[in-house]
């Protein structure tokens, strides 16, 4: 059996990210892979049950077998697979972030033989995760943007704490991914304001939006469009526990970015618009075409791109450093960043040119 490619979890920062950009890149060039010290910088070291599930659907995707994979485990052994799959079905069991279980799947299925169909049930809009709007809205142009065929649209919105939320989508696979340029930022050609609620008053939402809204005009940013979605208990999208939500999306002529904001009980709805207006004129006053949460995402799309990608990113984080160094770990890669930690950066990265065998 070929040797096992070795990485340690704790790299970087040391979070489940290092586990899920590393399960893709060996389901995609089909290494086996030993991931230890699995989270060992967070306060709940190992595997929780989204990591467990981002595992799961590497798995199934690829037709690979995976050792250790259990709560609480440190370390695993991935063995990838020459299999495919056509149809997926995954559940966090609890609010688990569909979005972050996507985030390790959407390269594999990139790379695989047939138009793959998923449905995820698990958490939509989770704190400390891309939520539902920002991954359809915002990544998933992106992907579109580098020739990828696909999406996803929302059956049921879930929250922390019991989760239930379903999400679905598809994924064409391509021959390779194209390097690209996001180094300027065309003409803001639109704003939007989503404001979203479940199991709460109407005026929730609307709260929520106007004072978005508000924010943003104080600012010379016109918004072209303000939408206000109110979920009650009799509708089939209702989350099963009550939530709220912001999304602000900017539109450019090649690129997109967005923020969004979570209701949190006993903070005011119109602070909650406030807060997100202020993160939307933050990214938009950086200048740069790549918003913060977009930084880190791009890393393993530009590491297994044909040539040499560049993007300049508001907000230069650790989530994005971590993934390059994973990049760097396990493929043939060279990368620069240009800029601090916390401040805005450019990004180069030469990729690997991984070609598609599975298309002719």
């Amino acid at each position: 059996m070929e040797r096992f490619l070795e990485l340690d979890g704790s790299i970087g920062e040391g979070g489940g990210q290092v586990l899920r950009v590393a399960l893709a890149i060996s389901a995609i060039i089909r290494r086996p892979l030993h991931v230890y010290n699995i989270r060992k910088k967070r306060s709940n070291p190992g595997l929780r049950n989204q990591h467990l599930t981002a595992v799961r659907a590497v798995q199934l995707a690829c037709g690979g077998e995976v050792r250790n994979a259990h709560i609480g485990s440190t370390e695993i052994f991935f063995i990838p697979g020459k299999d495919t799959i056509e149809k997926l079905f995954l559940d966090t069991g609890t609010a688990g972030s569909t979005s972050l279980v996507l985030q390790s799947l959407i390269p594999v299925l990139c790379f695989g033989k047939t138009r793959t169909l998923f449905r995820i049930r698990g958490g939509t809009n989770n704190p400390n995760a891309p939520t539902f709007e920002y991954f359809q809205q915002i990544f998933f142009h992106f992907l579109h943007r580098i020739g990828v065929e696909c999406g996803l649209r929302l059956l049921r919105r879930g929250f922390y704490p019991r989760g239930g939320g379903e999400v679905e989508g598809y994924i064409v696979p391509v021959k390779r991914i194209s390097a690209f340029s996001l180094t300027e930022r065309p003409q803001l050609t639109k704003v939007s304001i989503h404001a979203y609620t479940s199991r709460l008053p109407p005026h929730v939402a609307k709260r929520m939006a106007e004072s978005c809204r508000q924010r943003l005009q104080a600012d010379g940013i016109t918004v072209v469009e303000t939408r206000e979605e109110v979920l009650t208990e009799s509708m089939h999208g209702c989350a099963v526990d009550p939530g709220a939500g912001i999304f602000v999306a900017g539109e450019f002529d090649t690129i997109r970015m967005g923020v969004d904001r979570l209701g949190e009980k006993g903070v005011p709805a119109e602070k909650v618009g406030q807060e997100a207006a202020e993160d939307f004129l933050k990214e938009y006053r950086s200048g740069a075409p790549v918003d913060t949460h977009l930084g880190d995402m791009l890393v393993i799309y530009a590491a297994l791109a044909e040539g040499v990608s560049t993007y300049r990113v508001s907000t230069l984080t650790m989530h994005t450093l971590t993934s390059i160094d994973v990049c760097k770990a396990l493929l043939e890669i060279t990368a620069s960043v240009d800029g601090e930690l916390g401040g805005p950066a450019t990004i180069t990265i030469r990729g690997t040119g991984i070609l598609n065998k599975n298309i002719s």
